[in-house]
């Protein structure tokens, strides 16, 4: 038997005017996840709990069959982890930003969705600057990694949360938070006029003129999850915290190239590298980020690009190939909703769909957010639909 979980991150949604009452996922073109809720079965997940900020990491540590509410420590372990960072006991992990101030205020969490070969020389920069009490470590595009031993206890916001509010109201705050204050004000002195930002204003894009701690956390203790589940496996994702995920479950990662993590990322190839991994492992767990993406930015008609290209090019990738690597099980979901309408993360259930090539169909016919909640599964909490898939629930 061959296990699959194709996330598309942050498809769920609400309803909009603009589109009839309807949500992206009811307005978009999708017949190939329609195609395995009407021959699979559907429910609805909570990958949230309530204790818990509504993010990537929290809700794909669940999609992966671990309840955040045990093992969930912060999103900067996962980067750590991702990239190869060895974190000691008492070492915190910071996701360190790239964002782009104007005016005052928070205006880009991503600075134009920076090239990694840019973001690497101004994080580099930055390091050689403020390192005297922690370390800064490149990452991918505009996600980087920050290290230190202090700062747990500070409360720092997710950039793409508070885009359009003043830098100064959203600052770290609590204990230990002027350090990190510190450390975001002195990075503009060494960011804003850097020859990488002057060729990037020059060019009309946006400049990567302050770094933005947050996500802390110390190093994650997992069990691997072929111990948990009894399958070897693999991650394909171009974002640092799903490989970071992966690689503390003990899976392997699997780079494809053209896989950005943004609305160009390779579609088609993350389809291919994933039937390609099932040819020796049991597993494969495929994420694709577009969908978030556009939704943070409140770009309806991205969303519903993205939601197609999933749909067509990831889910039906799978599907045109799947009949010749014999028994399968296929699990389709968001992570978690990033709603046009507020350009973040809410922490409601997510539809999901889970088709079996060897049982039956309940009675929903398409997928999307009301017409799973008929399905046979009910509402489930995420961390146990692992369990499910594999037939291993507890």
């Amino acid at each position: 038997m061959k296990y699959i979980v194709l996330v598309g991150d942050g498809m769920a949604d609400y309803p909009l005017p603009e589109l009839g009452d309807l949500t992206p996922l009811q307005a978009a073109n999708t017949p190939n996840m329609d195609f395995i809720a009407k021959h699979g079965r559907n429910g609805v997940a909570r990958t949230v709990p309530e204790t818990l900020t509504p993010g990537s990491d929290v809700a794909n540590l669940s999609i992966m069959g671990y309840d955040p509410a045990i093992y969930y420590s912060g999103r900067g372990p996962l980067e750590a982890a991702s990239i190869g960072i060895p974190l000691m006991k008492d070492d915190i992990a910071f996701r360190c930003n790239l964002i782009t101030e104007k005016d005052g205020v928070l205006a880009d969490y991503s600075a134009g969705h920076i090239s990694s070969e840019e973001a690497r020389i101004l994080i580099e920069a930055v390091d050689s600057e403020l390192s005297n009490n922690c370390r800064f470590h490149a990452g991918v595009s505009y996600r980087h990694l920050l290290v230190m031993k202090q700062c747990e206890m500070a409360i720092c916001t997710p950039p793409h949360d508070v885009i359009g509010q003043a830098v100064e109201d959203v600052l770290p705050k609590g204990e230990d938070s002027q350090f990190l204050i510190d450390l975001i004000k002195s990075s503009k002195h060494i960011l804003q006029d850097h020859r990488i930002n002057l060729k990037r204003k020059k060019d009309g894009k946006n400049i990567a003129n302050l770094i933005w701690p947050w996500g802390q956390g110390k190093a994650l203790n997992m069990p691997h999850f072929r111990e948990l589940y009894g399958v070897t496996g693999s991650v394909i994702s171009a974002v640092d915290l799903l490989k970071g995920i992966g690689k503390s479950a003990g899976l392997d990662i699997i780079e494809v190239p053209g896989a950005t993590g943004y609305l160009d990322t390779n579609f088609s190839g993350k389809a291919a590298y994933a039937l390609d991994s099932l040819k020796e492992r049991d597993f494969v767990f495929v994420h694709v980020e577009a969908p978030d993406e556009a939704g943070h930015m409140g770009n309806l008609e991205a969303k519903i690009k993205a939601i197609e290209d999933f749909d067509e090019k990831v889910v039906g990738g799978m599907l045109n190939e799947l009949g010749g690597y014999g028994d399968f099980r296929l699990l389709v979901l968001p992570d978690h909703p990033t709603p046009i309408s507020i350009k973040t993360h809410t922490r409601d259930p997510v539809p999901f769909a889970m088709y079996s090539s060897t049982e039956k169909a309940d009675y929903v016919d398409r997928f999307d957010e009301f017409s799973a909640k008929e399905g046979v599964f009910g509402l489930v909490e995420g961390h146990r639909l692992m369990g499910i898939l594999t037939n291993r629930d507890r």
